[in-house]
């Protein structure tokens, strides 16, 4: 037996390094275990590339909790926000673009090359989801009620999101759509412009197995209107030095409060001993003994491999055992000589098209036809593409004169009707890459090196069941009191001192750390 501690961390993902810190600073004795060589899990700067620092999953930053930035003094330790204006660059065939960012009466004046109505109305969709966002945000930092058993604190939760959306008046309706409806539907109702529904109507499809025209889509499009950057709400950044700035920063403040974390150590099992998780034992035998256990892990991983599911209650494994992981993501990497030089806004030297999110899609049906194809098993003969040039903001990421993108491809289906990804995920990748030479007619030239990152490396890479970046689709189902499953979206689980403290659970998926931060307040008792 190697030690003993009062919580052990399985997984030193940026939700895993969120409840480290916080119960170590309640006077915990935690130990963080992570099978990886390097903290972060999907949240990490590799070099992949000599001399590149490449944010191999994660690449953007909004969502993560201000409060947690604040409570842990993590710009103490590192971690900086850089502004990305313009925040999306969009270009089309015919020679036109379109820009966006956070100022309003630039915005005007960019949708207005397309639609004058659309600039009038672009405001006022802000607006409103801005309205929603004021209900809804609070809500990620809230343990969620158990509607199976509900106590007091549930009912009183209930009473008062209930107050919340009531206080919108007849803006209700509009706030339950944006939370359950398509965003395709939405959009077509705001604008009339493709260009620029296009552009809004990636942000919806970005990690989910699903067209626009699907119910539960507008929820991940208001995804990125409620975090902040710096004070600014909607606005996202880069971490300086790649993604894993914020887990390394994260790192570094738990390691100041005593935590111990350990690297490339794989947790076979844990222990259960009586009904109560009592520890871990690692792959190679050696045992470590907690009161607590944290999984920061995915529902599949925690309780099919780490955990002998005949001591779960039937109905909870088949709870379990439903969860959805459908995903249809591919991450490509790639080291560039030059920034490309697009056809509708030329130029190799940083400019308004490099800094933030270039979205490759001419408009909504183009996003239809290419979900058409993986939903019956085949990768998107016309992917769609979100691809970000980081070095265009960080200087610090790739060597002088040279660039890194960052390309995020929808839809590559973890389940193939034909072949495996083995085999197949060049191919794709060069389908991704002539796509993006239609717009850029120097990038392929450019290349110096790739890294190919499909749905079934992702889930080799990062243990992400599926591919599925969000530990588990964020369908209606499987988001707020029924994530990971009904009765038990308090970060507990059936084992008496085992918790969930991952995307897996409450609020879900993206660079958050709210997960983290409830599942430590859950095990401290203050919720």
């Amino acid at each position: 037996m190697a030690g003993s501690y009062d919580a052990i961390i399985v997984g030193a993902g940026h939700n895993g390094l969120v409840t480290a810190c916080y119960l170590a600073r309640a006077g915990w004795k935690v130990l963080v275990l992570e099978r990886r060589p390097v903290v972060g899990g999907a949240c990490v700067t590799e070099e992949v590339f000599p001399g590149f620092k490449v944010s191999t999953a994660a690449y953007v930053n909004s969502l993560f909790r201000k409060e947690i930035t604040r409570d842990l003094r993590l710009k103490e330790y590192g971690f900086e926000l850089l502004e990305r204006n313009p925040a999306s660059f969009s270009p089309f065939e015919d020679g036109r673009y379109l820009l966006l960012g956070s100022d309003g009466a630039f915005n005007r004046r960019e949708i207005a090359k397309f639609s004058a109505r659309d600039a009038e109305n672009y405001p006022k969709y802000e607006a409103m989801l801005e309205r929603v966002a004021d209900v809804v945000e609070p809500t990620l930092l809230m343990r969620p009620p158990n509607l199976l058993r509900p106590g007091w604190r549930d009912l009183w939760n209930l009473f008062k999101l209930g107050r919340a959306f009531q206080k919108m008046g007849t803006g209700m309706s509009e706030a339950v759509e944006v939370l359950t409806g398509p965003a395709r539907a939405i959009l077509d109702r705001w604008f009339e412009s493709e260009e620029l529904k296009a552009t809004l109507a990636t942000d919806a499809i970005i990690g989910a197995f699903a067209a626009p025209s699907m119910p539960g889509t507008a929820y991940v499009l208001f995804h990125h209107v409620m975090g902040e950057t710096n004070g600014k709400r909607g606005v996202w950044a880069y971490v300086r030095g790649g993604m894993g700035g914020l887990t390394q920063a994260l790192a570094r403040a738990a390691a100041a409060l005593g935590v111990e974390i350990e690297t490339e150590v794989e947790v076979g099992r844990i222990l259960v001993e009586k009904g109560t998780a009592c520890g871990v034992a690692l792959a190679n035998g050696t045992e470590y003994r907690a009161r607590t256990v944290a999984s920061n892990a995915d529902p599949n991983v925690t309780f099919n491999r780490l955990l002998d599911n005949r001591l779960l209650p039937p109905a909870f494994a088949e709870a379990i055992n439903r969860i959805n992981y459908d995903s249809a993501s591919m991450k490509i990497n790639v080291a560039l000589s030059e920034l490309p030089d697009f056809t509708a806004c030329p130029g190799t030297q940083v400019g308004p098209q490099h800094r933030g999110t270039i979205h490759l899609c001419p408009d909504q049906d183009f996003i239809e036809r290419a979900y058409d194809d993986a939903k019956y098993g085949r990768p998107s003969q016309h992917p769609v593409l979100e691809c970000t040039l980081p070095s265009a903001v960080d200087d610090t990421v790739a060597p002088p004169g040279k660039h890194l993108m960052s390309m995020f491809v929808q839809y590559a289906p973890y389940k193939l009707r034909e072949g495996n990804w083995d085999d197949l995920k060049e191919s794709f990748a060069d389908r991704c890459f002539d796509l993006v030479n239609q717009y850029a007619p120097n990038f392929k030239r450019s290349v110096i090196a790739r890294q190919v990152l499909s749905p079934l490396d992702l889930e080799r890479v990062f243990a992400l069941t599926g591919g599925n970046i969000f530990q588990g689709a964020m369908t209606l189902n499987q988001l707020f009191f029924l994530r990971p499953v009904p009765g038990f979206a308090d970060y507990r689980t059936p084992i008496r001192g085992l918790y969930l403290c991952g995307a897996a659970a409450h609020p879900g998926g993206g660079v958050i750390g709210a997960a983290g931060w409830n599942a430590a307040r859950t095990m401290l008792g203050k919720v």
